[in-house]
Protein backbone atom coordinates (compact mmCIF):
# COMPACT_ATOMS: atom_id res chain seq x y z
CA UNK A 1 0.00 0.00 0.00
CA UNK A 2 1.26 3.44 -0.93
CA UNK A 3 0.53 6.73 0.54
CA UNK A 4 1.79 8.68 -2.26
CA UNK A 5 0.97 9.02 -5.78
CA UNK A 6 2.98 10.47 -8.25
CA UNK A 7 0.78 13.25 -10.32
CA UNK A 8 1.53 11.50 -13.81
CA UNK A 9 -0.12 8.43 -12.03
CA UNK A 10 -3.50 9.82 -10.60
CA UNK A 11 -6.79 9.48 -11.84
CA UNK A 12 -8.74 12.97 -12.77
CA UNK A 13 -10.86 14.29 -10.24
CA UNK A 14 -14.55 13.10 -10.38
CA UNK A 15 -16.75 15.95 -11.46
CA UNK A 16 -18.67 17.93 -8.58
CA UNK A 17 -22.36 16.64 -7.70
CA UNK A 18 -25.48 18.42 -8.62
CA UNK A 19 -27.25 19.22 -5.37
CA UNK A 20 -30.18 21.11 -3.90
CA UNK A 21 -28.76 22.74 -0.79
CA UNK A 22 -31.53 25.12 -0.01
CA UNK A 23 -33.59 21.99 0.28
CA UNK A 24 -31.93 20.01 2.48
CA UNK A 25 -31.60 23.29 4.61
CA UNK A 26 -35.40 24.02 4.72
CA UNK A 27 -35.80 19.78 5.59
CA UNK A 28 -33.21 19.97 8.73
CA UNK A 29 -35.76 23.81 9.72
CA UNK A 30 -38.32 22.17 9.48
CA UNK A 31 -37.48 18.69 11.69
CA UNK A 32 -35.76 21.52 14.03
CA UNK A 33 -39.06 23.03 14.54
CA UNK A 34 -40.57 20.06 14.90
CA UNK A 35 -38.86 19.10 17.96
CA UNK A 36 -38.82 22.18 19.22
CA UNK A 37 -42.91 22.78 19.13
CA UNK A 38 -42.54 18.93 20.62
CA UNK A 39 -40.16 20.06 23.83
CA UNK A 40 -42.68 23.06 24.40
CA UNK A 41 -45.59 21.09 24.69
CA UNK A 42 -44.16 18.21 26.28
CA UNK A 43 -42.70 20.73 28.95
CA UNK A 44 -46.15 21.16 30.52
CA UNK A 45 -46.79 17.68 31.23
CA UNK A 46 -43.16 16.27 32.49
CA UNK A 47 -41.09 18.79 35.00
CA UNK A 48 -37.91 17.04 34.99
CA UNK A 49 -37.32 18.23 31.15
CA UNK A 50 -33.63 19.06 30.45
CA UNK A 51 -33.33 23.36 29.34
CA UNK A 52 -30.12 22.54 27.18
CA UNK A 53 -32.86 20.35 24.57
CA UNK A 54 -34.82 23.37 24.00
CA UNK A 55 -31.32 25.07 23.78
CA UNK A 56 -30.07 23.17 21.06
CA UNK A 57 -33.35 23.14 18.88
CA UNK A 58 -33.52 27.33 19.05
CA UNK A 59 -29.93 27.04 18.23
CA UNK A 60 -30.44 24.66 15.25
CA UNK A 61 -33.02 26.70 14.40
CA UNK A 62 -31.11 30.07 14.13
CA UNK A 63 -28.19 28.44 11.96
CA UNK A 64 -30.49 27.33 9.47
CA UNK A 65 -31.89 30.87 9.02
CA UNK A 66 -28.30 31.31 8.89
CA UNK A 67 -27.49 28.73 6.25
CA UNK A 68 -30.60 29.78 4.32
CA UNK A 69 -28.93 33.48 3.89
CA UNK A 70 -25.93 32.32 3.05
CA UNK A 71 -27.26 29.85 0.63
CA UNK A 72 -29.56 32.44 -1.26
CA UNK A 73 -26.23 35.06 -1.73
CA UNK A 74 -24.40 32.49 -3.67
Amino acid sequence: MRFYVKDSERKPDPEPIKTNAKLAIIVGLILWVIALLFLVFQATQASAQKSWYTTTCIVGIILGVYALIRERRR
